[in-house]
């Protein structure tokens, strides 16, 4: 609608200018948009206002010979009026909405799709979380971002691959073997103080067990060195495999998962070292290595080598993603924690010293979830290493629940999540509220079946002229624009939000109009309409990871 709105306007500037109405040729794209008061007519254009300037006249004016030159010849136009300053208020006659029911049945699960994207690649990395410990409700959130953010770009035409970045390297890995290890020594009455930098909670005493129960004391008889690696490297091995499995649990799959010692192991790091050395990115100073990251707008440069010879995690990160580049996607995006906000500017520099430009790099950053039951918080120990886990939430809630509520709201918004809401099979439970609208549709259908009294496709849609058909007809034909902006700004929670609000014209449409009727036409008209309505249901649902069930 907003494409052939925009081609009238277009050649009404154009022909309004070869007669002479206007003194100036004027090819600017016009912005449309829906107006946010019914009254205000399907669509509302600020051509004239921004066309003032070029024409030199007032945009009243403008407006006024834009609309005596304008030329519908299918004629989608009812009438056209002129508010405000000079806002042109468009509204479409009943039919010219239909289309928007016949493309929804003709591409189906494609409805929305675009391509946007022509095929760029991109590669999108999330979760990544240390394998020192379970995921909590935090990474599930940044889980269910990142996966809903990459199928919104596949469906919008892009190329994307999906990576798990395996931190198995570096002083966390070291923390975690000795934590098991000091665990180890306490079934065995060799107890030593358990300091607190060490990681806590009963998952530890448990791997520490699991170390038992394979030999025995077998590593009471090590170097403590070497019996900290061997727990380090088990554990950190034990932890990925549970890592998985919820993920799994989550429908979350990755196309790689990418481990940090590979970058060691195939010298990756030490030949970023010798690349920045050669282009003179870094430099020694007081017996570290520095990286100049202040050269692309960084606060100040980095320390890639401490003074006692350990890289830090910039180092490995600038070796990663270079990698990725030149594993040859041209654009990289990485959910992160909110608390990783500093680092996004000294990771952009790095970007750059590549040769790349800036917006070849999107960070994503998700903010902390609130876990509460029946709206009081749950109370968590950090210190202690008790917190609820996102395999804790799945069990009691459902990954459907999990993934919706996850989406709900902007990423970058810290989120309130009520368990008990989230079990609830009423209306009060947002992914209930949207799912149930596919399983009612299901069930109109099959009853129309059933009865076998009318077909469930229809070629007269006439009988769909009150306000509430077109309510729902106009609310199917955002859905595109909804998704396309989405996979612009990197936002699955506008599909969400977007589901909320058709579930509610819906719901609302439902209980005033009945849907089969004795009048056969009308049933017709009307099961074609909500048919729709449950495509496009299922494609947002399908954008999100959450089912669309036939029943509930």
């Amino acid at each position: 609608m907003k494409k052939q709105l925009e081609a009238i306007i277009l050649s009404a500037l154009d022909k309004a200018y070869k007669k002479g109405a206007l003194p100036s040729q004027n090819n600017q794209t016009p912005l449309i948009e829906v107006p946010r008061q019914e009254s205000h007519g399907d669509f509302s254009s600020n051509i004239a206002m921004v066309s003032a300037s070029i024409q030199k006249m007032p945009p009243a004016k403008i407006a006024t010979i834009l609309l005596d030159h304008i030329d519908d010849p299918e004629g989608i136009i009812d009438k056209a009026d002129i508010a405000g300053p000079g806002f042109i208020n468009f509204h479409l006659n009943p039919e010219a909405w239909f289309s928007i029911l016949k493309n929804v049945h003709e591409q189906k699960d494609r409805y929305g799709s675009c391509n946007i994207g022509q095929q760029e690649r991109i590669m999108i990395e999330f979760v990544s979380a240390n394998p020192t410990g379970p995921l909590h409700v935090g990474h599930g959130r940044g889980a269910a971002v990142g996966d809903s953010i990459a199928k919104i770009l596949s469906f919008c035409g892009y190329d994307v691959k999906k990576e798990y970045y395996i931190n198995d390297s570096g002083r966390q890995i070291q923390t975690l073997g000795r934590s098991v290890y000091l665990r180890y020594c306490e079934l065995f009455g060799k107890a030593e103080a358990y300091p607190e930098d060490c990681y806590q909670g009963d998952y530890i005493r448990e791997l520490a067990i699991q170390e038992k129960n394979k030999k025995n004391s077998y590593l009471l008889d090590m170097k403590s060195d070497d019996a900290v690696s061997t727990c380090a490297h088990t554990a950190a091995k034990k932890i990925l495999e549970g890592i998985r499995d919820d993920l799994n649990a989550f429908r979350v799959e990755f196309d790689t998962w990418f481990s940090e010692q590979s970058l060691y192991d195939t010298n990756k790091v030490q030949e970023t070292f010798h690349w920045a050395r050669k282009k003179d990115f870094a430099y020694d100073k007081e017996g570290a290595i520095w990286f100049r990251t202040e050269k692309w707008g960084d606060e100040k440069d980095r320390v890639i080598c401490k003074k006692n010879g350990q890289n830090t995690y910039f180092a490995s990160d600038i070796a990663y993603h270079k990698d990725k580049f030149e594993r040859g996607f041209t654009r990289l995006i990485d959910v992160w924690g909110a608390d990783h906000h500093g680092y996004i500017e000294r990771m952009s520099a790095a970007i750059e010293s590549f040769g790349k430009k800036r917006n070849q790099f999107n960070v994503v950053l998700v903010q902390l979830v609130n876990l509460l039951r029946d709206g009081e918080p749950v109370a968590m120990s950090t210190r202690a290493g008790e917190f609820v886990t996102l395999k804790d939430v799945i069990d009691e809630v459902g990954s459907d629940a999990c993934r919706f509520i996850f989406l709900m709201r902007h990423h970058d918004s810290p989120l309130d999540f009520d368990l008990e809401v989230a079990k609830k099979q009423t209306n009060d439970n947002p992914v209930f509220y949207v799912q149930y609208v596919h399983a009612r549709i299901s069930s109109i259908v099959k009853k129309a079946q059933q009865e076998n009294s009318v077909a469930t496709d229809c070629d007269t849609l006439s009988v769909l002229n009150t306000p509430d058909d077109l309510r729902l007809i106009k609310s199917m034909a955002e859905f595109p624009d909804i998704v396309r902006l989405s996979a612009e700004r990197l936002e699955p929670h506008r599909v969400a939000y977007y589901l909320m609000n058709v579930a509610s014209l819906f719901h609302n449409y439902y209980n005033k109009n009945r849907v089969i009727t004795d009048d056969s036409a009308l049933t017709c008209g009307r099961l074609y309409l909500v048919k729709a309505v449950q495509i496009i249901i299922k494609n947002g649902l399908t954008l999100l990871g959450v089912h669309a069930p036939e029943s509930m």
